[in-house]
């Protein structure tokens, strides 16, 4: 398993939110396409902020710690017909319970509980250099590169 973290919420040409996940030498990406709503989440737990009431990931994360339950890793497993699937790594008491999740939710739930990210070593296949992801030349340029005071991050 590849540890990862997340770099930022960018956007693909259509405006649509992209997870980029990074290698810790950044020298890796990881574009995973996601909803707005898990967009939204993702950049909330990145810049530490609160809206008063809990999101469904804030939610979750009070439900594991009111069950006993620790969020020990997420691991992104596998990537089958353009989607990606991944896994919630739980430590309830003395057992270990494994939990099939989207990446966002699990990513979501990972910065909010301070727990590792880690892809397979099938999904690092499918990751990109920075000048792939962003080269106009290439089919995979699909993100833009925001000014800064427009990112989510």
């Amino acid at each position: 398993m590849i540890p990862v973290k997340v770099k930022e919420i960018a956007f693909d040409i259509a405006m649509n939110p992209v997870l980029l996940l990074t290698d810790e030498a950044g020298k890796r990406l990881l574009p995973i396409w996601i909803g707005p709503f898990e967009a939204h989440s993702i950049a909330l737990a990145l810049e530490g902020a609160s809206i008063g009431r809990p999101l469904t990931h804030d939610l979750l994360k009070s439900v594991c710690e009111q069950l006993g339950a620790e969020v020990k890793s997420v691991v992104i497993t596998d990537v089958r017909d353009g989607t990606y699937y991944a896994e919630l790594h739980l430590k309830i008491n003395d057992r270990e319970a494994i939990i099939d999740a989207r990446p966002s939710d699990a990513v979501a739930l990972a910065l909010r509980t301070v727990s590792p990210i880690y892809i397979t070593e099938k999904v690092a296949d499918y990751t990109l250099t920075p000048e792939e992801l962003y080269s106009p030349e290439t089919e995979e340029a699909r993100i833009l590169r925001l000014p800064e005071e427009k990112k989510l991050h």
